[in-house]
C-alpha cells in the first residue's frame, strides 16, 4: 500500500542552462534518507503518486520534471535535450541540495537514466531501485513501436498506426517523428496523442481508465511522444548495449531490479538480460502484473523494498 498523499515541503526552479529551467520538489523530512525519483518517458513528468512510494517519516524525496517534461520549461523542448544533459541536471540538482549520496529510484525511461546516472557518478550512489527495465536498444524500441505489442494489441495498434501513412509504416518511429517535429499543427497533436494513449493503454496488465487519461492529456501527450520520439530516433543518445557493457562499474552498488512478468512495453527478457548480466542485483518478478508503477503487485514489492532499505546498513 502507497503511503498517504503528502505535499512538498519546498518546491525549487533551478536554472541549468539559458534555455531549461526544472521543477524540483522536496518533500518528506528534511533530514531524512535521500532518495531520488526519476520518472518515466522520457517526457512523462512527475505525478502526486510518486511521492508515495517512500515512508516521509525516513525519506527525504527529491523529484524532479526532467527537460521539457511536466512542470520544467520550456514544455516539450527538444533543444539541449538529450541523456547526457539530464545526468548533468541530477548531478547540479544533487549539488544544489548538498546531498552527499542518494538512493536512485526509477521506472521504465527512469530505470534507463538511473543506470546511466549510476555508471557515470557510482560514488553517489548509495542503492539503485529499478522497476519496468528499459535499456533503450533498439529491439526493445522495435518490440514496442515496429512489431510485437502489436500481436498482443491488434485493436489498439490500428489506432496507433493511423496518422502513418501505409507506405511510411516500415519505420513507424522515424515517420511519427516527422510529423511530430513538422509544421502542421493539428497533424501533430493527432499523432501525439496516438502516440501516448497506446502507452496509456498497454501499461497495465488490465487496461485502466486514470492510466489512459494520464496519457491522453493534451500536454501530457505532446511531452511524451515529442521528447520519446526524440529520443528514440537518437538511440537515446547511448551506443548499442551501452548498460550492459558498462555494468562492472556499478556491480558493487547495493540494487534491486523489480519487474512485471506480462509487461507489454518492457518486455522481462530486457530485466532477465540485465540481471544475468548482474546476478549481484535482487530480481523480484511481480507475477500479475504489466508494466505501470501504479500497479497493486509493484506498489506492493516498491514500498516493502524502500522500507527495508529505510533500516539497512546501507543507509547508516
Amino acid at each position: 500500500m502507497l503511503f498517504p498523499d503528502i505535499k512538498p515541503y519546498v518546491k525549487h526552479n533551478f536554472q541549468v542552462d539559458p534555455i531549461h529551467t526544472l521543477y524540483v520538489e522536496e518533500c518528506g523530512i528534511p533530514s531524512g534518507i535521500p532518495v531520488l525519483f526519476l520518472h518515466g518517458g522520457p517526457g512523462a513528468g512527475i505525478e502526486p503518486y510518486h511521492r508515495r512510494f517512500f515512508d516521509p517519516e525516513k525519506y527525504r524525496m527529491v523529484l524532479f520534471d526532467q527537460r521539457g517534461s511536466g512542470k520544467s520549461t520550456p514544455h516539450a523542448s527538444l533543444v539541449n535535450n538529450t541523456t547526457s544533459h539530464l545526468v548533468a541536471d541530477i548531478e547540479t540538482i544533487r549539488e544544489n541540495l548538498k546531498i552527499d549520496k542518494w538512493i536512485v529510484f526509477g521506472g521504465s525511461w527512469g530505470s534507463t537514466l538511473a543506470l546511466v546516472y549510476a555508471q557515470a557518478q557510482p560514488e553517489n550512489v548509495l542503492a539503485l531501485v529499478l522497476r519496468g527495465i528499459f535499456l533503450c536498444r533498439k529491439k526493445e524500441i522495435d518490440w514496442f513501436y515496429q512489431l510485437g505489442a502489436s500481436k498482443i494489441y491488434p485493436d489498439y495498434w490500428q489506432d496507433f498506426i493511423a496518422p502513418v501513412p501505409v507506405d511510411k509504416r516500415n519505420d513507424i518511429v522515424n515517420a511519427y517523428y516527422d510529423i511530430l517535429t513538422g509544421s502542421n499543427d493539428i497533424a501533430r497533436m493527432a499523432a501525439a496523442k496516438a502516440w501516448s494513449i497506446w502507452e496509456g493503454r498497454t501499461a497495465s496488465l488490465a487496461a485502466r481508465k486514470e492510466v489512459i487519461d494520464h496519457f491522453s492529456h493534451t500536454r501530457t501527450a505532446l511531452s511524451v511522444a515529442l521528447i520519446e520520439c526524440h529520443y528514440f530516433v537518437n538511440n537515446a543518445f547511448m551506443t548499442p548495449n551501452q548498460l550492459i557493457d558498462n555494468i562492472e562499474s556499478i556491480r558493487h552498488i547495493p540494487a534491486f531490479i523489480v519487474q512485471g512478468r506480462y509487461d507489454m512495453i518492457c518486455p522481462m527478457e530486457t530485466a532477465w538480460e540485465l540481471h544475468q548480466a548482474w546476478p549481484e542485483a535482487k530480481f523480484k518478478v511481480v507475477g500479475d502484473a504489466g508494466h505501470a508503477a501504479s500497479e497493486k503487485g509493484i506498489i506492493s514489492v516498491l514500498v516493502s523494498i524502500m522500507n527495508n532499505l529505510a533500516v539497512s546498513e546501507i543507509t547508516d
